[in-house]
């Protein structure tokens, strides 16, 4: 292969690793964001300050924790074994849970801004009109919300392209299975292969722009409409 033309297997990966866990976030955060857009509850702000440390916490500091909390040795990555046969440490499913506690506060934090400024009004008028509480969720909060999943899906998912630290400590540099882009790019910088570290880091870099974009060009029409 040409040395200056990467090989785009990391691409790949990344962008399967990204989904997935853009996918089952989406899910998880959900419940999670409403209880915190709603509830009166003394242990809400350390829920809260739990949820954001991935946003101040150095990627090497929560890679190594979970690593050691992933290890085939500890309880988590003992059951894991035991229940795929395969490690979580080195592995895919691995880094998508990684991936999934590193990028929690991207997910949760639009999910609960959207549902706090919608407020429970919309919800006591379908409850009026006998709409069961899951009905009135999935028909009213889900679609008045909108604005709110897709900042949280765009975000989450450029976040997962951009990861380095925690992927590394976790997965390794495996090709195929857990070699990501930004892990080819460090490693063509390494090598002193500039050329092909360009193509990888011009492809990252349209791409963060474009997400960037994206994410404020929905926030202005938004306003524009409320306006």
């Amino acid at each position: 292969m040409n040395a200056s033309w990467p090989d785009f297997g990391p691409l790949w990966v990344t962008l399967r690793l990204a989904g997935v866990t853009t996918l089952l976030l989406l899910i998880a955060a959900t419940p999670l964001a409403w209880w915190l857009a709603f509830a009166r509850n003394r242990m809400r702000p350390f829920i809260e300050a739990v949820i954001a440390l991935p946003l101040v916490l150095p990627p090497t500091v929560l890679g190594f924790y979970l690593l050691i909390l992933f290890n085939p040795d500890s309880g988590l990555g003992r059951f894991w074994l035991m229940l795929t046969g395969d490690t979580l440490t080195f592995s895919f499913s691995g880094l998508v849970l990684a991936s999934m506690i590193y990028s929690l506060p991207f997910t949760v934090q639009p999910l609960q801004a959207a549902f706090a400024s919608m407020g429970r009004a919309p919800l006591a008028a379908a409850a009026m009109l006998h709409a069961s509480p899951l009905d009135a969720f999935f028909t009213v909060a889900v679609p008045m919300a909108a604005r709110g999943y897709l900042t949280a899906a765009v975000m989450t998912f450029a976040h997962t392209v951009g990861e380095f630290g925690v992927v590394l400590m976790i997965g390794g540099n495996i090709p195929g299975r857990t070699k990501v882009i930004s892990i080819a790019i460090y490693e063509h910088v390494e090598t002193i292969e500039y050329a092909a570290a360009h193509v990888l880091a011009g492809l990252l870099l349209v791409f963060s722009f474009a997400v960037l974009a994206l994410v404020y060009w929905v926030n202005r029409r938004h306003a524009m409409r409320v306006a």
